[in-house]
């Protein structure tokens, strides 16, 4: 390996002789460094790490526009650092994998980032650089464990998709890919969080009316992304990007309930809690017409939820009653919505365990008792005729259980007489 030698400072040289010197500079931090050994090539590893500082101030100084054979390389320098293969994902650890090379990282990330946003980058000229091999490589990226790559990484993509407008329909493209492989095949990347946030402010400055490519990304890979086990880690991101399209066309709300009910869990309490939390961000957005639609289904899951035994799943279904504007379209379609709850409020108050849930049912009950008392009324007469004849089925069973064991003792003593 050629050694590495430290070169003078942009400052000391004449300013016709910079554009060179920032090319010689770019030739030693294409150098790579053994960071698994600490006590390797020390001296060649803090000139890189202060020459990749002088490009840094460089770049943000504007101090020399960087011509077009600059800024070429500067960009194979960055793939030169940057792009390579993740080390294997660690899930089962505790704590995630931290880049042993991040002093040098770090830096030609903060190169990247200061090119990009830099107001002598003219887009033209860096789109043939920043082109779609770029991004797409970036993108893979997106699965380092390493949070702090991960941070800057979205605040480059970000950056990226906000200057190169041409290249705007194809990262959202390749997002969609990203999403479909997690969901569909490996159920394993470390970057959905991070992916969801640029989404996000994304969905955010989408123009109305929506187009159906950004419908179809919403039902195609947004819904599906509640459907994995590992949901806790970004639902958060997912669950704001999810209430962005509501807000923005509240025609969504239906296929949004009906998306979220479609992957409701069926045995894992913690992520029913978040599932309850986000359907309440999304009914908060929804006007009485897109919930008439998807009531009776909905309510009945909400129904489900009420009796759960896991108390938090009970208690987060019940504090929707404490939310104005879904009372508000409960009591409008009360007639539809008491029917399908009424046996679960009654089960709860007669039995179940958890004494913060019973009050909360007891409260819930009232308020539909002060809604519509006639209704009520009706609700419970009905529930008591059908609890006396399941009485009464449970009194025949008996007896024809007795009558069958009298048969059969009868033939016993017959056989032993």
């Amino acid at each position: 390996m050629q050694s590495v030698e430290p070169l003078p400072l942009f400052r000391d040289v004449p300013v016709s002789e910079r554009q060179n010197l920032f090319l010689r500079k770019l030739q030693i931090c294409c150098f790579q460094f053994d960071f698994g050994d600490t006590l390797k090539s020390v001296r060649e590893k803090e000139i890189k790490r202060q020459t990749l500082l002088e490009l840094v101030d460089f770049i943000q100084s504007g101090s020399g526009k960087i011509n077009e054979n600059c800024q070429e390389e500067m960009i194979r320098m960055v793939s030169v650092n940057i792009f390579r293969s993740l080390p294997p994902n660690s899930h089962e650890k505790e704590e995630p994998y931290l880049e042993p090379s991040w002093p040098h990282l770090q830096l030609v990330y903060e190169i990247v980032l200061r090119y990009v946003v830099s107001s002598d980058t003219d887009t033209k000229v860096a789109k043939r650089y920043i082109d779609h091999s770029f991004v797409l490589k970036l993108l893979d990226l997106f699965d380092s464990e390493d949070p702090r790559e991960r941070e800057y990484l979205k605040t480059i993509l970000h950056r990226i998709y906000g200057k190169f407008m041409v290249h705007r329909p194809f990262i959202r493209k390749a997002i969609n890919n990203i999403f479909y492989r997690f969901v569909y095949e490996t159920d394993r990347h470390s970057g959905i969080g991070e992916l969801l946030e640029i989404l996000g402010s994304i969905i955010n400055g989408f123009a109305l009316p929506m187009k159906e490519e950004h419908k179809l990304f919403l039902v195609r890979a947004l819904i599906p992304l509640h459907k994995p086990k590992a949901i806790s880690i970004y639902h958060q991101q997912l669950s704001y990007c999810i209430t962005q399209f509501v807000e923005k066309d509240y025609k969504l709300a239906d296929t949004v309930i009906r998306g979220l009910l479609k992957y409701w869990p069926v045995t894992n309490c913690q992520k029913e809690v978040l599932f309850l939390g986000e359907l309440e961000e999304v009914l908060e957005a929804t006007q009485p017409a897109e919930f008439q639609r998807c009531m009776v289904p909905l309510f009945r899951q909400i129904g489900r939820c009420l009796t759960s035994s896991h108390f938090q799943v009970a208690e987060r279904a019940l504090f929707l009653w404490n939310n104005e504007h879904i009372v508000g379209l409960i009591a409008q379609n009360r007639g539809v919505v008491l029917p399908i709850l009424f046996d679960a409020l009654e089960k709860n108050i007669q039995t179940h365990w958890n004494q913060a849930v019973h009050g909360l049912t007891v409260n819930v009950r009232k308020m539909f008792l002060e809604m519509d008392a006639e209704l009520f009324e009706e609700c419970q007469r009905q529930y008591e005729e059908k609890e006396s004849r399941a009485q009464e089925v449970e009194e025949q069973r008996e007896m024809t259980w007795k009558r069958l064991a009298d048969v059969a003792d009868k033939r016993d003593d017959m056989i032993t007489a």
